[in-house]
């Protein structure tokens, strides 16, 4: 059953699709001013929409990833618009694929998936955003917050006067903040909760999973929670490290997916993830690499 939108004030609508935004999914933005109308995030939601997509002027995307650019191609006449230091991925698939840093077959597998399942379009023309800027659609504004870790460009956007803030893929999720792209960075991603938490609004969306917190408590609860997984993570790393382990036994341990589940790419991703959080608990003298990329916890740790 398709989830309804949901209008969050009299300019702003999140966009309902058939999975309640589960990925592949997401639920897109849809901002209407008197001048313009932008949609923010166009998902896999709006392909096969009854009535078609919403029509648009412009899109805006709060990063460069296969489930939020998936509905760009609906908008062909569209300008669109990227954070400046994700637009390389919406110029070409392999700008794109840099952001994921697959390699061999994983690499050739995704770049089908993302072209054939998430209609990846490749635009030259794309323009970039900064922190900071604003578009203005006629008496209704979308500012951009740079918000990165998740990838180098990820962006909140604050519309006003609704005071909405649009929280992408700071997503609230029991899963926990994503970091396991060669793009992604877990310091980044942990500054960005930080100044997050300190934005105050009247509603708060995101593009997967919880979709609309209209209490500031109850956003603040759920930021905490959201950001709490990466210090059990750690911790859990930590334990297993009683005992000199392997890469390739943490790899295979799974700290960011669950053992069971069946998930593609987990692999690289639980590589990258757990090998930032090596790289802090070394430097952090907690951790030792006893041989090449074998590791103990110190006493005490």
């Amino acid at each position: 059953m398709r989830e309804p939108d949901r209008p969050l004030g009299p300019h702003v609508t999140l966009l309902g699709g058939r999975l309640g935004g589960k990925y592949p999914e997401g639920r897109p933005l849809l901002v209407r001013g008197s001048e313009e109308t932008v949609v923010i995030d166009p998902s896999l939601a709006l392909v096969g929409r009854p009535g078609g997509a919403p029509p648009a002027d412009r899109v805006l995307n709060s990063h460069c990833h296969e489930d939020h650019v998936a509905g760009n191609h609906l908008y062909p006449d569209a300008a669109w618009h990227l954070p400046d230091a994700d637009l390389g991925g919406i110029r070409s698939l392999d700008g794109l694929m840099a952001i994921y840093g697959f390699a061999g077959k994983e690499a050739t597998d995704w770049a089908r998936a993302v072209v054939e399942r998430f209609h990846f379009t490749p635009s030259a023309d794309a323009c970039g955003f900064a922190d900071g800027e604003v578009f203005d659609l006629g008496g209704v504004q979308i500012r951009t917050i740079h918000a990165p870790g998740h990838t180098r460009g990820h962006s909140l956007f604050h519309v006003e006067p609704d005071d909405v803030l649009y929280l992408g893929d700071i997503d609230l999720s029991s899963f926990g903040p994503y970091y396991g792209d060669a793009w992604s960075s877990l310091e980044d991603f942990e500054r960005s909760l930080t100044m997050a938490r300190n934005i105050a609004a009247r509603c708060y969306a995101t593009f997967h999973h919880v979709g609309v917190l209209e209490d500031r408590d109850a956003f603040v609860e759920r930021l905490d929670r959201f950001a709490a997984v990466v210090g059990r993570r750690e911790a859990a790393l930590l334990a297993f490290l009683a005992e000199p382990r392997t890469m390739a036994e943490i790899v295979a341990h799974r700290f960011v997916y669950r053992p069971q589940d069946a998930v593609a790419y987990a692999d690289p991703v639980e590589r990258r993830s757990m090998s930032q959080h090596l790289a802090r608990l070394i430097a952090a003298g907690r951790v030792e690499e006893v041989a090449p990329e074998r590791y103990l916890a110190r006493p005490g740790a």
